[in-house]
């Protein structure tokens, strides 16, 4: 009896043009990974792949405007007596770069 096997290897081309990497981890976080992988029923990488663009992508940037909006309301709220200025460094910096004649 003669057994023909044929091997084949599929590049999916939606993965062509993207990178390969390898990575180190603890074992409990593999460990975690690939329980996670198990619940959700994927392959550990996309977990990887999904991590790590939430991760790089990260929280929206706000501009300027937005953050001096937020923090308005605070500017000129500390008051430093010149004693305390005299024994703090971080006060004196403060009051050198804040102080209004």
């Amino acid at each position: 009896m003669l057994l023909t096997v044929h091997c084949s290897c599929n590049t999916m081309q939606c993965m062509k043009n993207d990178d390969q990497i390898t990575l180190r981890v603890a074992r409990d976080v593999a460990a975690a990974l690939e329980q996670r992988a198990r619940e959700r029923r994927v392959p550990k990488s996309q977990l990887v792949r999904e991590a790590l663009e939430a991760y790089l992508v990260g929280p929206p940037r706000e501009d300027a405007a937005e953050t001096w909006s937020r923090v308005a309301p605070l500017v000129g709220s500390v008051a430093l007596d010149p004693g305390s200025a005299e024994r703090d460094a971080l006060a004196r910096r403060l009051r050198a770069h804040n102080w209004r004649s």
